[in-house]
């Protein structure tokens, strides 16, 4: 925990913010109920980062990149790890690598958050990061702005009441579960179910008034 003031805040994992945006009860299932199932994307993405993380830092002329980073900030109440961060003349440059092609702004949050610890830790502007894509080898450039700053930064409060109150969502069951590892664990379409016929049976048991003529 980190102090906010006089009262200890509850610390938050960067990682976590990818993990709500996707889906708050996937994210509750990890971090509040310790749960991790493995499918075919998070080996490819483990195995993806173990790669990074095994690599040694670089010096190229006035580039220097870090990887594996260790980020937190007392700020915001977040910690976590950076995959790569570039260390350029104008100031860090994170990038987080992702296995599967661009196309959510899940990861944007992430980074932002990254950015957020790294301006926190260095005193130095982050005005925008990357991140790197397996499946097309490239690169996408996420602008920080303002928009994006308040959106991390409101997650990660919602995450961390979650965390504080030890609370995990009700399922979705929609398209979102077809890839999710969590799939087994979350049961998403039978705890649905349960939760419809329970305000069902809720609605058709009502009891009568007393007194009532009926």
């Amino acid at each position: 925990m980190t102090t906010d003031g006089d009262q200890e805040q509850t610390l938050v994992p960067i990682s976590a913010i990818e993990h709500w945006s996707y889906c708050p009860r996937q994210c509750a299932l990890i971090h509040v109920e310790q749960t991790f199932d493995e499918n075919l994307y998070t080996i490819r993405g483990r195995l993806a980062h173990e790669r990074v993380d095994s690599g040694e830092d670089e010096v190229d002329g006035d580039l220097v990149v870090l990887r594996a980073l260790p980020l937190w900030s007392d700020r915001h109440g977040l910690v976590g790890k950076a995959d790569v961060v570039e260390m350029r003349p104008s100031g860090p440059y994170p990038v987080e690598y992702k296995v599967g092609p661009p196309h959510s702004h899940h990861a944007d949050l992430q980074l932002c958050a990254q950015a957020l610890c790294l301006e926190e830790m260095t005193g130095s502007k982050v005005p925008r990061g990357a991140t790197y894509h397996h499946a097309t080898r490239r690169r996408r450039e996420v602008v920080f702005s303002r928009a994006l700053r308040d959106a991390t930064i409101a997650i990660t409060g919602e995450i961390r009441k979650m965390l504080d109150f030890q609370e995990v969502p009700a399922p979705v069951a929609d398209s979102r579960c077809r890839s999710c590892s969590l799939a087994d664990s979350c049961q998403p379409t039978a705890m649905h179910d349960l939760d419809a016929r329970r305000r069902w049976d809720s609605g058709l048991f009502r009891p009568l008034p007393l007194g009532d003529p009926a």
